[in-house]
């Protein structure tokens, strides 16, 4: 108490000092009166602030140049000051403590001490508390992180210490104070990224094996920063720095549990969220119960491993796997007993697990398991050793489709792994009849392209001729040759400065994206083709015929082509304002779309639609609509673009059966994701789902809600069936049309019937949309409404090949959380080869 009077006189006597420097002392206190610590380099400033629509007051820190809507740490988060006026200072004694003008009694502080105190913030943004005497840090914030990471803080444990830095979301947008939420480094055994709601694990990303955690991409550096993390006897953790030093960059939990990666734009004094780490369903902690195994690339996503059974099998055939799997024949200690390999496994969570770190070899390991009549599972990991899991469920097993992951090894009797060998002798003689005809049909294939090339080549380029799927080509599709402008590759080099990464403005699966000026001064966007893409020649010929053929001022315009050797490359408009997704998943775009932007784009979209399924001299199914494949021109005017994956209908077709199911989960209809059969109806689906996302602003894909796990149709069903529909309604949208609002979320729904009879064709769908008091069908249950998906990034694709990139890459701090992602991307391309749920 001394000290705070002692404090209390000083302030009577040093009101005021330089709001210029980066330190306080006990003689110098922070004023609640728009004086601020900046550090040098004039990078960061601390003092206090206030939140919208909110009277209390903290201590807080931010960019300088950068502060709209960023604040990088706070003191006193669950102390506020109640009133305008407070003080930060330092005590004789070396406590930090936040006072407000009416009290002497500290509503924050520190719990520090020290000899010759001094406060300094800085030039990394750290704010540290010095001791004069002995000249160490005492205290700093990077030990204290709220729910934001800046380079050079650390997320992860000192185990010396049991120092843990870990990250709290704030409880909303305008509250700072602690969330339900927060983001942490497990230390046991191989380290792994958890993420809680209150005590309970809402996700984990499986295990750091050196490279990489879980089925993720190896963490490496990209254009904007270097990720760093730090795994040995003493500390276990995550950090970062930045490549240039005018670089801002951050990562932060928001107040709904999700993880996104800022960066500042200074040229629009905007801060950009570019990226947002996207869960699937197998993300979901526990989705397939106890020893169940999840694979996001499987139809039913849930199975037993090999010598399991479902629990409560009357559960699994209504796909609640919630009860998981048990020993097909129960184990004990007299029973011969061995173990099945498990390949790309995310490891099982588990509390009664031993890591025996000076065990190098797997028949060690093995040995170890095998002598322990509690021991269920074993895994070597050249980073951790030998790690064991003993009496308990194997809980949060996921399966990567050969990348990532790591080998389990599960014990299970005897009689279980009896059939395997003639299992693998037979699998043997299959495969290798399998690989002797594919070689054969290759060899076979690669010279009749081989003619095909050396009959068809000109010297000014190539004629493009349809070349739709084989198995779904028919009679009266397009046979005609197309003529396109053609462009010759030294102009496209020249307008693209040799395709300097300075001009590349997105990528998607086809390839990069690049901006250029032509010679005569016009703006064009130039997709390339690349060799690693998941899309090839089959999809470039596609776009071409179909987009030369079209013309709507709802659809994108294709200028021309380049054609040399073997580069392919596609000239469109350049339309500035990107795609729609930006706009609808991006905070701070929101508020950019108000409630006549959002409907004209709704309508706009129709009217494309309604050209390609009618009115064009074509009738084309797009097969891919989404909001990433929306371009907005600069009057925010909608054009459906990327028709790689379109298809061509008869005129005397209404539906068609593939083999090859192509499009993006999420906007999938039943019957087509299911069946493999598309039609009209399918765009219709899709359409009806955008219509959603655009109203909501949120993806149907990683849709969350407190209150269920629906997904954004499923959520919109429950409103409207509880007479609240407007409640989907962004919130970032303050001037709703409530009839039009009201019109549009029923037409969405309608669009998004699980029967596609029951849906809407986009000619009525068109009517309703324009009418003032047109008389609606009420909607039915949706189709894939119950089923809880966490979006990605979008996955466009077919069965038939591996799984690329979609339309962003990203490296992840979870695995999925830290990698470079592309700002802008020109078009929403389709870019995997493989549906990804």
């Amino acid at each position: 108490m001394t000290s705070i009077k002692l404090f209390v006189v000083l302030l009577i006597f040093f009101p005021n000092y330089s709001s210029a420097t980066d330190t306080i002392t006990p003689s110098q206190p922070l004023l609640d009166d728009n004086q601020t610590l900046i550090s040098a380099g004039e990078v960061f400033q601390l003092g206090f602030f206030q939140q919208p629509n909110s009277e209390n007051r903290f201590v807080g820190l931010w960019y300088k140049k950068a502060p709209q809507g960023m604040i990088l740490w706070v003191a006193n988060r669950d102390k506020p000051l109640k009133d305008e006026s407070g003080r930060l200072a330092v005590t004789q004694t070396g406590n930090i403590v936040i006072l407000n003008n009416q009290s002497t009694t500290p509503i924050w502080s520190s719990n520090s001490s020290a000899t010759k105190p001094s406060l300094q913030l800085l030039s990394t943004g750290n704010l540290v508390l010095k001791d004069g005497g002995s000249g160490k840090l005492v205290w700093e914030s990077f030990d204290h992180p709220c729910d934001t990471l800046i380079s050079g803080m650390k997320l992860g444990w000192n185990l010396e210490t049991r120092q843990n830095w870990f990250l709290s979301s704030w409880n909303s947008p305008d509250d700072p104070s602690t969330g339900n939420y927060t983001y942490e480094v497990d230390p046991r055994g191989l380290p792994q990224l958890l993420q809680r709601k209150g005590t309970e694990v809402e996700y984990r990303s499986g295990p750091w094996d050196g490279v990489r955690f879980g089925g993720d991409p190896p963490m490496s550096p990209n254009a904007i920063y270097k990720p760093i993390f730090v795994f040995n006897t003493s500390h276990v953790y995550y950090t970062y720095e930045i490549n240039e030093a005018s670089t801002l960059t951050t990562f932060r939990l928001n107040p709904s549990g999700i993880i996104e990666q800022f960066r500042w734009i200074n040229e629009r004094q905007e801060w950009l969220s570019v990226y947002t780490l996207q869960k699937d369903r197998c993300d979901s902690f526990g989705h397939c119960g106890p020893n169940g195994v999840c694979n996001v690339n499987l139809d039913l996503i849930c199975h037993c491993p090999t010598g399991y059974v479902p629990k409560a099998p009357r559960d699994w055939e209504k796909f609640d796997w919630g009860s998981g799997c048990v020993p097909k024949t129960k184990l004990n200690c007299s029973s011969d007993m061995g173990f099945k390999k498990f390949p790309h496994f995310k490891l099982p969570y588990g509390l009664k697990f031993l890591v025996q770190r000076t065990v190098v070899g797997i028949e060690d390991c093995k040995d170890i398991c095998s002598r322990n009549c509690s021991c269920m599972a074993y895994a070597l990991s050249g980073v951790s050793g030998c790690m064991l899991w003993f009496d308990e469920d194997l809980l949060d097993m996921t399966e990567y489709n050969n990348v990532g992951g790591q080998d389990l090894y599960i014990k299970m009797a005897a009689s279980e792994l009896a059939p395997e060998k003639d299992g693998k002798r037979t699998g043997i003689i299959i495969s290798v009849s399998v690989i002797s005809v594919l070689l054969l049909l290759i060899i076979i294939g690669g010279y009749i392209i081989w003619k095909r090339m050396t009959n068809s080549h000109k010297s000014q380029g190539e004629r493009m001729l349809p070349n739709i799927d084989h198995e779904e080509q028919h009679s009266d599709v397009l046979t005609e040759d197309v003529e396109l402008p053609l462009f010759d590759l030294e102009t496209i080099m020249s307008a693209t400065d040799n395709l300097s990464p300075t001009n590349k403005i997105g990528e998607g699966g086809f390839g990069p994206v690049y901006k250029a000026v032509l010679p005569t001064g016009e703006e064009v966007a130039v997709k390339r083709l690349s060799k690693d893409s998941g899309q090839g020649v089959m999809e470039f010929k596609n776009e071409v015929i179909l987009i030369a053929k079209l013309q709507h001022r709802n659809l994108v315009r294709l200028l021309g082509c380049c054609i040399h050797r073997e580069e392919r490359m596609l000239i469109y408009e350049y339309l500035p304002n990107k795609s729609l997704n930006l706009y609808l998943f991006d905070q701070t775009k929101g508020t950019a779309l108000n409630w006549q932007m959002r409907f004209d784009i709704i309508v706009g979209i129709a009217r494309g639609l309604l050209y390609l399924h009618r009115d064009s001299r074509l009738r084309i199914i797009h097969r891919d609509l989404k909001a990433s494949n929306i371009l907005l021109d600069n009057e925010m005017n909608p054009k459906i673009s990327d028709f790689g994956l379109a298809r061509i209908f008869g005129g005397d077709q209404n539906e068609v059966n593939t083999k090859r199911v192509v499009g993006t989960y999420g906007y999938m209809s039943p019957e087509y994701a299911i069946d493999g059969i598309f039609s009209v109806k399918s765009d219709v689906f899709s359409f009806g789902v955008m219509v959603l996302e655009i109203l909501g602003g949120k993806k149907n894909r990683g849709f969350n809600h407190p209150d269920h796990d629906l997904n954004l149709l499923g959520h919109a069903w429950k409103l409207w069936n509880e007479h609240r529909p407007l409640e989907l309604v962004d919130v970032l949208v303050k001037d709703v049309n409530v009839s039009e609002a009201v019109r549009c979320i029923q037409v969405g729904l309608l669009c998004v019937q699980k029967r596609p009879e029951e849906r809407p064709l986009m000619s009525a769908v068109l009517f309703m949309l324009d009418s003032e008091n047109p008389s609606l069908p009420q909607p039915k249950q949706p189709g894939f409404y119950v089923e809880r998906v966490s979006s990605e990034v979008d996955s466009s694709s077919s069965w038939n090949q591996p799984y690329t990139s979609t339309d962003i890459t990203v490296t992840r701090l979870q695995g999925r959380f830290l990698q470079e992602t592309p700002l802008m991307v020109v078009e929403g391309f389709c870019a995997s080869s493989e549906v990804k749920p």
